[in-house]
């Protein structure tokens, strides 16, 4: 894949993140929207503005209610 390609999708899903926010009524529901649609947690944590650690608590404490 060429640079310019992977510098579109990366645009693309920041854009989408950034949807996500928006509707999330919390930082923990925009967390799991992104963990539902399969994204890595560290991936998770740079598009929320978090670390790893907290999306790991977050994808544990929703396993947890399940």
């Amino acid at each position: 894949m060429s640079d310019r390609t992977e510098q579109l999708l990366d645009e693309i899903v920041r854009l989408l993140a950034f949807q996500v926010r928006q509707v999330a009524e919390t930082q923990a529901d925009a967390i799991r929207l992104f963990l539902d649609a399969g994204l890595d947690p560290n991936r998770i944590a740079e598009l929320v503005g978090t670390t790893p650690a907290t999306v790991r608590v977050t994808k544990s404490k929703a396993k947890a209610k399940r």
